[in-house]
């Protein structure tokens, strides 16, 4: 895996950073994309990574263009990508009565739009070459739909359409497309959750935890390593039984 690389948006912490250290740590390159200020130089010291491996992009994906031209960096750099991983996502809760027109529009231009950007220059890409993978991270909400996320679950749950649809258009190419589907892991909007809260969510895992976020690191590798090579359109949560 010495000279393949990994583009990743939304990595800069939580789950998206754990996957380039999963990456990092078989020996990919990286190429990390980033929305919020971060410190490059200490992103290279967690990863323990060799500053020639790795490149930062700082972006919005809900923008087509920026999309246009993190790829055209990725590629100038590393000269191809192997895997895609779309990470990158936000949330802006409420009811669906009390949600305003501009909170719903946000989540699915980021979480549906920029995705599809992203998907699209890849496939571009990965088509010229006849191989690659691109795992993309929608949610158990996507699947089963959570109360006062009605903006999000629509966004996750297109993610999953859309990943259906590429892998047929893509598996002439030998380009894999796969969904992971966490459920509660451990990050920073997990901690947020009340105790009292966080106690009725854990009764209702069969495993009565929540996950790390490397359990989503190591399956997002595998789906998009050479270990996966007859796996595609499929969608595969992590959420300690929840889907059961």
């Amino acid at each position: 895996m010495e000279n393949k690389t990994v583009l990743i948006t939304g990595a800069s912490k939580g789950i998206g950073k754990d996957i380039a250290r999963k990456f990092s740590d078989n020996g990919w390159n990286l190429l990390i994309n980033y929305r919020s200020d971060i410190d490059e130089g200490k992103y290279i010291r967690d990863l323990d990574i060799d500053q020639s491996k790795i490149g930062f992009f700082k972006g919005d994906i809900s923008k087509a263009d920026q999309v246009e031209k993190m790829f055209t960096e990725a590629i100038n750099k590393f000269k191809k990508i192997d895997v895609l991983v779309n990470n990158a996502g936000i949330t802006l809760d409420s009811l669906a009565i009390r949600m305003t027109e501009e909170d719903f529009k946000k989540v699915l231009d980021v979480n549906v739009n920029g995705v599809f950007y992203c998907m699209k220059e890849a496939a571009k890409h990965m088509m010229k070459n006849r191989s690659g993978s691109i795992v993309s991270i929608s949610s158990i909400v996507g699947l089963h739909g959570n109360i006062g996320q009605i903006n999000y679950a629509a966004s996750k749950g297109a993610i999953i359409s859309m990943n259906k649809t590429l892998a047929l258009e893509l598996a002439p190419r030998n380009i894999r497309c796969n969904c992971v589907a966490p459920g509660f892991i451990k990050t920073d909007m997990t901690e947020k959750i009340k105790d009292k809260y966080k106690e009725e969510i854990i009764n209702k895992i069969p495993m009565k935890a929540f996950g790390n976020p490397e359990d989503v690191a190591n399956l997002v590798y595998f789906l998009g390593s050479d270990e996966s090579t007859y796996i595609s359109g499929q969608v595969i949560s992590v959420d300690g039984g929840m889907s059961i």
